[in-house]
């Protein structure tokens, strides 16, 4: 059975999947520029919130920020033209990398899945075909690549779409929170929006999210409802990219969908000449010869790298009790997706301990206001800040300082609750990916 997944298939989804993404990553950057996030984001900040194991990561001096981004750019050209696509898909995923890993302030999943498809590009030899590389180098070009290669980039996807229905059977989702805010402050939507808020429709587009999320991979895998699911995807993408405005997320899921098509003749009727010959269908046997060692080599990674992307969404069951949504613990790298509204209020508290002296400490003198407002109510990056202003002020007083946090945050519209125990010297507590014991749970039921 093994022997299939290095069985000869089209490569038409590979290719159309490279310049799609291609495309949408120049635009992104484009958006960068015209924005001036990257300023807002990796040049005026003075302090940046790192991942766990990647504090060394900083941005570059001076412009060299505009300066890599402007490579991102023309990298995104190069895999959308499959222009020395081996070294343009391997410097993107280092240089998309980088910038994910330089502020937690800035995670989004979209830009989590960009890292992961970068990545797996640079594995699956979608240059083969209707592409710059193929038409400079003819022994180069082939009709076919391994199945193995379509199927990881479809399997890719079938774990964002699962994962995140997965995710949403939680108590919240499933009573319509945050769904009934959000919809309530969008009644000028389009047709929809003077019925938004109904309760039918509040529950409509709460469970109808998540039997999307749970439905739509096989919708499309089998024949007979394949175009049906693709219209629900189109629609449900453009809808969340109408009511949400979360950039090139929609776009980049409804490009992926198509990767779960079966044939795709309609591509190559697109400058045919420039496919070469479409594969010829063959039946290949499930036994026969034993798989050479870099073929075992080739489904032990594939074992574990599907291994891992099941593992992340799910860790909290494991690892970390509460809420992810409240706890912030697990909720990243897990496709937990528009599962909250959060606000926080947030004052730091120092004391000298040897003189028992005690003084607030603004945030706001180390952070932009778009750092403060997802800091207030993220645990861990409320710890790091702590450790910061401990680290800066024992500089300053010549000893070490505590660092207290009074915290309180607001989940899906519950009455405010204190997030973080106040008794607690953050400034002492080790960075970990274990579970924080200072972290308070949430005991306020929803609608109080």
């Amino acid at each position: 059975m093994l022997r299939r997944l290095f069985a000869p298939i089209d490569i038409a989804p590979l290719v159309w999947f490279r310049i799609a993404f291609g495309v949408i990553m120049a635009v992104e950057v484009w958006r960068y520029f015209e924005h001036g996030w990257i300023y807002d984001y990796y040049i005026q900040p003075k302090f940046f919130f790192t991942y766990y194991g990647f504090g060394w990561v900083h941005p570059w001096p001076g412009n060299g920020m505009y300066v890599h981004f402007a490579v991102l750019g023309l990298l995104a050209a190069c895999i959308a033209l499959g222009l020395f696509y081996r070294a343009a898909t391997v410097l993107f995923f280092l240089g998309f990398t980088y910038v994910f890993l330089l502020d937690q302030t800035d995670y989004l999943n979209h830009f989590y899945l960009v890292c992961l498809y970068s990545f797996l590009l640079t594995a699956v030899p979608a240059h083969r075909a209707f592409s710059l590389d193929a038409a400079l180098q003819p022994k180069l070009r082939s009709s076919t690549v391994p199945a193995w290669s379509l199927w990881l980039m479809r399997a890719q996807i079938c774990v964002v779409y699962f994962m995140g229905g997965i995710a949403k059977l939680n108590g919240d989702w499933l009573h319509g929170e945050p769904m009934r805010h959000w919809l309530a402050e969008n009644t000028s939507f389009p047709l929809l929006g003077r019925y938004f808020t109904n309760e039918w429709m509040v529950y409509a587009f709460s469970w109808g999210g998540l039997c999307f999320d749970l439905s739509i991979v096989p919708l499309i895998l089998w024949r007979r409802t394949r175009w049906i699911g693709f219209i629900l995807a189109a629609c449900f993408n453009m809808m969340n990219a109408r009511l949400f405005h979360i950039g090139i997320f929609p776009w980049l899921a409804l490009c992926s969908t198509v990767l779960l098509f079966a044939n795709y003749s309609w591509l190559r009727r697109l400058f045919p000449r420039l496919w070469g010959e479409p594969m010829q269908p063959r039946e290949t046997p499930a036994f026969g010869p034993p798989l050479s060692s870099a073929q075992r080599v080739t489904v032990v990674m594939l074992a574990a790298w599907l291994a891992f992307q099941i593992f992340m969404p799910l860790r909290h069951l494991v690892f970390y009790p509460g809420s992810p949504e409240w706890t912030e613990e697990g909720h990243r790298f897990a496709w937990r997706m528009k599962l909250a509204d959060k606000d926080g209020g947030l004052t730091l508290i120092a004391r000298d301990p040897a003189t028992g002296k005690t003084w607030i400490v603004s945030p706001g003198d180390y952070l932009t206001e778009s750092q403060f407002e997802v800091c207030s109510f993220e645990p861990d990056m409320v710890q790091q800040l702590a450790r910061h202003v401990a680290s800066e002020w024992s500089h300053v007083n010549g000893a070490p300082i505590e660092v207290r946090a009074r915290a309180r945050a607001i989940l899906n519209y519950r009455s405010p609750a204190r997030l973080i125990d106040p008794d607690v010297d953050l400034a002492a507590q080790p960075r970990s990916l274990r579970h924080a014991t200072w972290i308070l749970p949430l005991t306020i039921p929803l609608g109080q």
